[in-house]
């Protein structure tokens, strides 16, 4: 599937804050191997599906492992961010013997055209997914143009 021109991705950088700013470089990511495993934390692009019709753009995003307390969605000057954590169980009591799996930071953000109304913008999260629908601002919806007899 392409991305339209409508919702347009760009990379996203993590400040130290842990917020997410504008296109520059990365910074050297840490060596996790050091981190004790239950603070350990990767940052991933979540996969992303983007369609696209006649009222406007749904966007499906895979967080797995994300709630709604987890997720933080942004739109500031045309860039929407998905900014979400997924949570591990809680482990209180017991001795990990082996972990592969990290509670993962999930971050993209996307250039909304300015055909689209992001002060309407539609979001649910089900079963890992994140759902956004953008409908397009009323101007940019089709419409028919009646066509009137006129005295030439």
């Amino acid at each position: 599937m392409t991305t339209t021109p409508e919702l347009i991705e760009r990379p996203a950088t993590v400040a130290p804050d842990h917020t997410a700013t504008a296109p520059q470089a990365a910074a050297p990511q840490a060596d996790v191997r050091r981190e004790p495993a239950a603070t350990r934390s990767v940052t991933v692009t979540p996969a992303v599906d983007i369609v696209e019709d006649a009222q406007g753009v749904t966007l499906h995003a895979d967080l797995p492992g994300v709630s709604k307390a987890g997720l933080d969605l942004r739109v500031h000057e045309a860039r929407l961010t998905i900014d979400a954590h997924a949570e591990l169980p809680d482990t209180a009591g017991l001795r990990v013997q082996h972990a592969e799996w990290h509670a993962p930071r999930y971050l993209r953000s996307f250039t909304v055209s300015p055909y689209l109304d992001t002060s309407r913008i539609d979001a649910s999260l089900r079963d890992g997914v994140l759902t956004l629908r953008i409908p397009r601002r009323e101007e940019a919806l089709p419409r028919k143009i009646e066509v009137g007899t006129g005295a030439a």
